[in-house]
């Protein structure tokens, strides 16, 4: 698959291991930084680029972590067609895909370990969206929702 993964300083070495980890999994990793070690950086620098990338659809999925994965979480969310979710546990980060076609995992540095972190990875990308008539209409819904805020912030 694909991934996109972004960081700032509060997730710098957990990005790293899970980018390794991904490329020995056999993924197509591109890295949107942080490319440095630097306790100034801020995650909308990274986030944001990775956010775009996957709604253009230039990359399949995204991994979002900062310190919290909060930060990224409301970041991400800001983008037009990208469905983040804050995630710490296996259910989650499964069901977000299948039920509500999340794109993006946000996962906190300073919260969740690199092992934990790798297992929520690795649910996060195996899931499918279920196209159920139920979650197609929710999202349905979200959409109009998202075109309706974006009518209203042009006029």
């Amino acid at each position: 698959m694909h991934v996109g993964i972004a960081t700032d300083h509060g997730g710098f070495e957990l990005k790293n291991d899970l980018a390794a980890r991904l490329r020995g999994a056999g993924h197509d990793v591109v890295d949107f930084g942080a490319d440095k070690l630097s306790p100034d950086d801020d995650y909308p620098d990274y986030v944001v680029p990775l956010a775009q990338a996957v709604a253009a659809g230039t990359v399949e999925r995204g991994v979002a972590v900062c310190g919290s994965g909060v930060g990224a979480s409301i970041c991400a969310n800001k983008v037009l067609g990208v469905r983040a979710g804050l995630i710490h546990d296996h259910f989650s980060a499964a069901q977000g895909v299948e039920d509500d076609h999340m794109n993006i995992i946000c996962i906190g540095g300073r919260t969740v370990g690199a092992s934990v972190a790798w297992d929520l990875v690795q649910a996060f990308l195996a899931a499918k969206f279920s196209d159920a008539p139920r979650h197609l209409r929710r999202l349905s819904k979200v959409a109009a929702l998202e075109l309706q805020s974006s009518t209203r912030t042009t006029q």
